[in-house]
């Protein structure tokens, strides 16, 4: 069994070549949107912090990208997430589509602004 990943490099790393490049460009979309968050593994998988917190963690598995937890969005944002919606706060971009990594960006983006709203900032 391999050893449990001590970074977010080192788990994005173990993919093969083709799921990697999707995680890498799905780390980035969230970082665009959490520009100064830290990562970490958590629970096995790449998170985004923000503020000592998670923003947002991913995932990557044999047929998609995982997203978690994603809270409910107001209006449109919503509509454009609700497609890709597998739980109340999962979300999965299937390998076989093209992800919408802008749609990632403004999704993180939003989550940042909530973060900051419910602790009064």
């Amino acid at each position: 069994m391999a050893a449990a990943p001590e970074t977010v490099d080192d788990y994005v790393a173990s993919f093969p070549p083709e799921v990697r490049e999707v995680l890498e460009r799905v780390r980035a979309a969230i970082h665009a949107g959490v520009p100064d968050g830290a990562e970490k593994v958590r629970y096995g998988m790449g998170a985004v912090m923000l503020g000592g917190r998670y923003a947002i963690h991913f995932a990557g598995w044999k047929h998609h990208v995982g997203l978690y937890p994603v809270p409910a969005f107001d209006g449109a944002l919503e509509a454009e997430v609700a497609p890709y919606r597998s739980k109340k706060d999962t979300v999965n971009f299937p390998f076989a589509k093209p992800v919408p990594y802008q749609l990632i960006t403004r999704m993180s983006q939003e989550i940042v602004r909530m973060r900051r709203t419910e602790r009064g900032a």
